[in-house]
């Protein structure tokens, strides 16, 4: 199962700048590597710019787009969050995707404030991040009980050196993090809420299970507290309309 909630989200956003401004909407896809956001976006009729700084994963979005044909419609280019302003344009996307990209920069408020700028006034920003509490509770039932307390008590969820996340969130922290940037924040789910707990094998031995879970998982993406421990936080917001 592939973020369930999160694809419901995008679809109603991608279908409400459509009416909004009568044209296929402009998609900013940062840190999108090999285009498993791009390409179901640019099938969908949007046009699509995907900036990462791997020149491997941009290969892979090339020829996945070719083989999908939607490669007219696909833009990569080399770069990342915390430059994004070299490579693209202020105000140029009606829809700014930074997935994967928070946990990982050196400074949050900075590739923030980058895909907020890259968003036209009315524009939306989705950011898809990893759950502070989530890895906490991965940590302590698998008797990791000291990363787990690690992971409590760090102001950003992290656990050091080897960890290769900088930083986890919560859904105060994504929230607060979002606003401070300018931006309202009309939503914020889980991803993973359930799906990630129920075994592989549970799925295969019930038929018509698979379909039961993601009808689960859309129903639990958005009811506190599970949404709270889901396994990553899924947040659109909306640059404000120039007055």
């Amino acid at each position: 199962m592939r973020a369930p909630a999160v694809h419901r989200a995008l679809e109603a956003e991608v279908a409400a700048a459509r009416d909004r401004l009568d044209a296929d909407p402009r998609v900013l896809d940062v840190g999108g590597g090999s285009g498993g956001w791009a390409v179901p976006l640019a099938r969908a009729g949007c046009v699509v710019t995907v900036v990462d700084p791997s020149p491997n994963a941009l290969a892979t979005l090339r020829r996945r787009a070719a083989e999908a044909d939607v490669q007219q419609r696909i833009t990569p280019l080399q770069g990342d969050a915390d430059t994004l302003a070299d490579v693209v344009g202020a105000g140029s996307a009606d829809l700014v995707l930074g997935h994967g990209v928070l946990e990982v920069v050196e400074d949050a408020s900075v590739a923030v404030a980058a895909l907020a700028a890259a968003a036209a006034p009315g524009g939306a920003i989705s950011v898809l991040v990893s759950n502070r509490y989530a890895a906490l509770l991965g940590r302590a039932l698998a008797g990791r009980l000291s990363e787990a307390r690690q992971l409590l008590h760090d102001p950003d969820g992290c656990l050091g050196g080897a960890d290769p996340v900088v930083r986890r969130f919560d859904t105060v922290g994504l929230t607060a993090l979002l606003e401070r940037a300018g931006l309202a924040v009309e939503l914020v789910q889980g991803d993973g809420v359930v799906a990630d707990l129920v075994p592989g094998g549970v799925l295969e031995a019930h038929p018509g299970a698979a379909e039961a879970l993601t009808e689960l998982e859309l129903a639990a993406a958005d009811r506190v507290p599970l949404r709270d421990i889901a396994t990553r936080l899924h947040a659109i917001a909306r640059r404000a309309v120039a007055p």
